[in-house]
């Protein structure tokens, strides 16, 4: 079986995360964690970062530095992982959800500014399986109405934006007032489990960090005005996370490499339709999706049953937060989302770990469209 994801472990990260044995250093103190934390601000084009324990508590974080009253609202998509609509519950707020692009699958800014309104706050825009969101639209929209911007790119490691506003590409994560950031196993840079927040504001540079570590205070450790998480990376993950970022450039290179071939080998395919590259955007096809059209009368789970037979592991789709049980349990107004209710139900993504090979990019291209060259005889 062709896993879904497997990640690339090399010699570097190795070699770091025994001098934290050797040395001693393996909780949440050492040289890595702050090489980490720099490494990825650069890399990113942002003055500070804030390691944290994984990717969702990065969100958690960031909309707690908010400091949120209760309705405020916080625009994101529905279809994305429920960590988005945690932290803004968590946070105290409303999320207000957002249909997806039918080509991108990303948040439809089109329909952004109907969404706002006297009680929104924050918009969240997530970057879908490694494509962009349109961050002009939601930058334009944010400074219109006076809206932070909490940028999700825990899938967008790498990926870049053109910004027609200031005439260059710029990496995601440079983003809005804070950019969030997931290092779980299947992320293109991995601390197994990990995450971060960026930001240039040292207002929330220093509530952040407070708020990962129990609020405690410099002067008076165990005296705490305000309750935080124990919400800190250690320094063995760290020590993986920054070997990687000295090898994110390869990593980005394979990731668009395996995507471009997967486009290639699959556009042609009859019956399913492939993540659109926008001409401003620089997918790093975090996970290579694809949606099986309804007129072959198969849905995602039937298609997975059908690659699983030929050894090809796969994952199906986000599930949009307004056909989640927690969603209506908590009185939140559901609305219409067509176009995430046909991803979820039709959609899955293909193996594409860094450690996929040529070969296993071949064979599971070839089953997907073996299986699709013969829907007549399935149906």
């Amino acid at each position: 079986m062709i896993p879904v994801n497997e990640p690339q472990i090399g010699e570097l990260e190795i070699e770091y995360v025994n001098e934290c044995l050797r040395t001693g250093w393996i909780s949440s103190a050492g040289r890595f964690i702050n090489e980490f934390e720099e490494r990825w601000a650069e890399y990113c084009g942002r003055k500070y970062a804030i390691a944290c324990s994984n990717g969702t508590t990065a969100l958690e974080l960031a909309i707690e530095a908010l400091d949120l009253e209760d309705g405020d609202e916080v625009i994101i998509p529905t279809f994305t992982i429920v960590s988005c609509a945690q932290a803004v519950i968590y946070g105290k707020g409303k999320p207000v959800l957002i249909d997806s692009d039918p080509e991108t699958w990303c948040m439809d800014t089109s329909r952004l500014e109907e969404a706002i309104t006297p009680k929104t706050k924050a918009i969240m825009p997530v970057h879908i399986y490694g494509h962009p969101v349109d961050m002009d639209s939601v930058l334009q929209l944010a400074e219109k109405h006076g809206l932070t911007v909490i940028e999700d790119a825990a899938e967008a490691h790498g990926a870049e934006y053109y910004s027609s506003q200031d005439g260059s590409w710029r990496r995601c994560g440079g983003f809005g007032e804070m950019s969030c950031f997931s290092f779980y196993g299947n992320k293109l840079v991995t601390t197994g489990e990990g995450g971060m927040v960026l930001t240039d504001d040292p207002r929330h540079a220093d509530a952040l960090r407070s708020l990962r570590n129990l609020c405690f205070q410099p002067e008076r450790r165990f005296f705490h005005e305000r309750l935080g998480h124990n919400a800190r990376l250690t320094n063995v993950q760290a020590a993986m996370g920054a070997a990687q970022v000295q090898r994110i450039d390869e990593i980005v290179d394979r990731k668009r490499e395996c995507g471009r071939e997967y486009s290639e080998r699959l556009s042609g395919v009859p019956g399913i339709q492939i993540q659109v590259e926008k001409d401003w955007a620089r997918s790093v096809w975090w996970m290579y999706g694809i949606v099986v059209e309804e007129e072959t009368g198969l849905t995602a789970v039937k298609l997975a049953d059908l690659l699983a037979g030929k050894g090809v592991e796969t994952r199906p789709f986000f599930l949009g937060m307004h056909e989640q049980p927690f969603w209506s349990d908590r009185g939140l107004p559901a609305g219409s989302f067509p176009v995430a209710e046909r991803l979820a139900r039709q959609g899955l993504y293909l193996p594409s770990g860094t450690a996929l090979t040529d070969e296993q990019l071949t064979q599971v291209a070839g089953a997907v469209a073996e299986v699709m060259s013969n829907v007549g005889d399935i149906r």
